[in-house]
C-alpha cells in the first residue's frame, strides 16, 4: 500500500552519510561558475545524469536544457542525494549557486483522489517521470516521493504525487488499484505484461485453432487401419477412452474430475509437480499424440522436416514462448473472446485422413484448448467497483454412444467488495453451456445464482426442441426447488443469445454458498 503525498514539514537533518528528505527547493554549490549560462533568477530544466558520494556530501552532474535548445553539463556539490535520471528544475541564485526543485512540468499535481471520479478498485496506469528519496525522521525508514503521469481514466495527462517505499525506476510503467482517496495498491508489473501478451497472442491462437470434432472423427476412422503402429493405436485408444460420457457428467464428482482433466489446468499441474495427473489430462494426451505422430511421417513430408521441439513449442501456450508473434488484430481477438467459439474446420482437410492430416488436426485442437485458456485469463479482471471477476472457459468432448459431442463451458465468479453492512463478501457466479446434440440441435444455456436464487434461460435453434424444453420446465423447477434453491425465471427461446460487446462485471453471478 502506498500513500498519496500531501504537504509535510521537512524533518531535521540527521547525521551525515544518511540520505535525508529533500525540501521543495535544494541549494547546490557549483564546482565551476555558470559563465553566463543562466542569469540570476532564470530557470531551466535539467536531468541528473550522475551522482557520486564524496566524504560528507554528494557530487552531482546535471545536464541543462536551455530555452534556445542548447544543452550544457554542470557539476555541483549537494548536501543531500538526488536520484540519477531525475528530472528537476534549476534556478540560478548566483554564479556559483543553484536552487533545485522537483520538475512537475508547470502543472498542478494531485495529492489526493476524488473517489466519485475514481471509485475504490479503479485501475490506474501511469509512468514515473520523477523521483526523490525521503527518510522518516524517527524511524529512518526510506521513502520515495514519486511523480506519476497518469495514462488512463478521465485524469489521463494529470500528474499525481505518491509516497512509497518502492524504488520505482524513472520511466517505468506502473499499474495501481485505488484503495482510498490517499491510498494505492501497486499491482505486479508481471501481471500487466501478461495482459499485454494475452492481447498479442489470443488472436494468433484463434487463427490456428480447429474444432475438436474434426480431430476425433479422424481418430475414430484411423483406429481400424491395420498399418497403424501399435503404440500410436494405443495412444488413440487411451485418448478416446479417457473422455467422459453423459453419465459421468451428470454427477458432481464426475463433472469435477472431467473439468480437472480438460487441459485447462495442465500448466499449473506441471508447475506444481503433479506429473501423476498427466496421463488423464486431455491436453497432455494431445501433446503426446503429436510427438508420436512425427516419427511416423515420411521423410519427404514437410511436417516431418520440422523437429518435435518446434511442434511442441507451437503447441505450448503462446505467452510462454520466447519469440512473440505479430500483434493480433482487434477484430480477431474479439472473435476469440466470443462464447461459444464457432465451429472451425481446417481448409484442405477433405477426404480420408492420413497421419499428416491427423497431425495438423491435433495441433489445431491444442490451439483451440489454448484459445479457451487465453480467453479465460483475458476475461479475468478487476472492475471499476473493485469486484474481482475470475473466468474459467473450456471445452469437454463427451462420449454419447458412438458419437463425440464437444461441450463448451464458461464459469465466471465475481467477488464483490465487502462493505460495513456485510459480514463477508458476496460470491456471485454465472455459468454458460453450449453444445449440439442430435436430435435437439444446437443448445445454449445460461444460469445465474445470487444468494440462493437461481434463474436460467435456454436457447434452441429448432422449434421442436423449444416445445420439448418448454414442456419440461415445470419438472426442472420442481427438482431445483427440491435441491433447496429459490427458483426465479426459467425460459426457453428460439434462436441464439444476443451477441455483442457487454460489460461482464455489470452482470450478477451465482452464490457459491447456495
Amino acid at each position: 500500500m502506498s500513500e498519496i503525498s500531501s504537504s509535510r514539514p521537512v524533518p531535521p537533518t540527521p547525521p551525515s552519510g544518511r540520505p535525508t528528505a529533500l525540501s521543495n527547493d535544494l541549494a547546490l554549490k557549483l564546482l565551476q561558475p555558470l559563465h553566463g549560462l543562466l542569469n540570476s533568477g532564470e530557470t531551466a530544466n535539467a536531468e541528473v545524469v550522475a551522482l557520486k558520494e564524496v566524504a560528507n556530501s554528494f557530487q552531482v552532474m546535471l545536464k541543462l536544457t536551455l530555452e534556445n535548445g542548447r544543452q550544457a553539463t554542470l557539476q555541483a556539490s549537494s548536501s543531500r542525494p538526488l536520484t540519477q535520471g531525475m528530472a528537476v528544475a534549476v534556478t540560478a541564485l548566483s554564479e556559483t549557486r543553484l536552487a533545485v526543485s522537483l520538475l512537475t512540468g508547470g502543472e498542478k499535481t494531485l495529492s489526493s483522489l476524488d473517489l466519485e471520479q475514481l471509485p475504490i478498485g479503479t485501475l490506474l496506469q501511469g509512468k514515473v517521470v520523477a523521483r526523490e528519496q525521503l527518510v522518516q525522521a524517527k524511524s529512518q525508514q526510506t521513502l520515495y516521493k514519486v511523480l506519476v503521469n497518469l495514462l488512463n481514466t478521465p485524469l489521463a495527462g494529470s500528474k499525481l504525487t505518491v509516497e512509497t517505499p518502492l524504488p520505482l525506476p524513472l520511466g517505468s510503467l506502473l499499474s495501481a488499484q485505488v484503495q482510498g482517496s490517499q491510498a494505492l495498491n501497486f499491482l505486479p508489473l508481471s501481471g500487466r505484461l501478461d495482459q499485454l501478451a494475452l492481447t498479442q497472442h489470443l488472436a494468433t491462437q484463434q487463427s490456428r485453432q480447429g474444432s475438436l470434432g474434426g480431430l476425433f472423427s479422424a481418430l475414430q476412422g484411423l483406429r481400424s487401419q491395420e498399418t497403424l503402429p501399435d503404440s500410436l493405436r494405443g495412444s488413440i485408444d487411451k485418448l478416446l477412452a479417457g473422455l467422459p460420457d453423459a453419465t459421468q457428467l451428470s454427477s458432481a464428482k464426475g463433472l469435477g474430475q472431467a473439468l480437472e482433466n480438460s487441459g485447462l489446468f495442465l500448466e499449473s499441474k506441471l508447475l506444481s509437480g503433479q506429473g501423476s495427473a498427466l496421463p488423464t489430462d486431455l491436453k497432455a494426451n494431445l501433446l503426446r499424440l503429436v510427438t508420436q505422430l512425427l516419427p511416423t511421417l515420411p521423410a519427404s513430408t514437410p511436417l516431418a522436416a520440422a523437429n518435435a521441439g518446434a511442434i511442441m513449442a507451437q503447441a505450448l501456450p503462446a505467452f510462454a514462448r520466447n519469440m512473440l508473434g505479430s500483434l493480433g488484430q482487434t477484430g480477431a481477438r474479439q472473435q476469440a473472446l466470443t462464447f461459444p467459439l464457432p465451429t472451425r474446420l481446417l481448409q484442405g482437410m477433405e477426404g480420408e485422413a492420413d497421419l499428416e492430416v491427423l497431425l495438423k488436426l491435433a495441433a489445431a485442437a491444442i490451439s483451440r484448448l489454448q484459445t479457451h485458456q487465453l480467453s479465460s485469463l483475458s476475461q479475468s479482471q478487476v472492475g471499476p467497483d473493485g469486484n474481482l471477476l475470475t473466468t474459467w472457459q473450456l471445452e469437454l468432448p463427451m462420449r454419447q454412444q458412438q458419437e463425440l459431442v464437444p461441450l463448451q463451458l464458461k464459469i465466471q465468479r465475481e467477488e464483490s467488495q465487502k462493505n460495513a453492512k456485510q459480514e463477508q463478501k458476496d460470491m456471485l457466479w454465472r455459468v454458460e453451456l453450449a453444445f449440439e446434440l442430435e436430435p435437439l440441435g444446437p443448445l445454449h444455456i445460461q444460469a445465474q445464482l445470487l444468494r440462493g436464487s437461481l434463474s436460467s434461460q435456454l436457447w434452441a435453434e429448432r422449434s421442436q426442441t423449444v416445445s420439448l424444453i418448454d414442456a419440461e420446465l415445470g419438472n426442472l423447477r420442481e427438482r431445483l426447488s427440491a435441491a433447496g434453491l429459490q427458483v426465479g425465471e426459467l425460459a426457453c427461446c428460439l434462436g441464439t443469445p444476443p451477441q455483442g460487446p457487454r460489460t461482464t462485471l455489470e452482470q450478477r453471478w451465482v452464490d457459491e454458498t447456495a
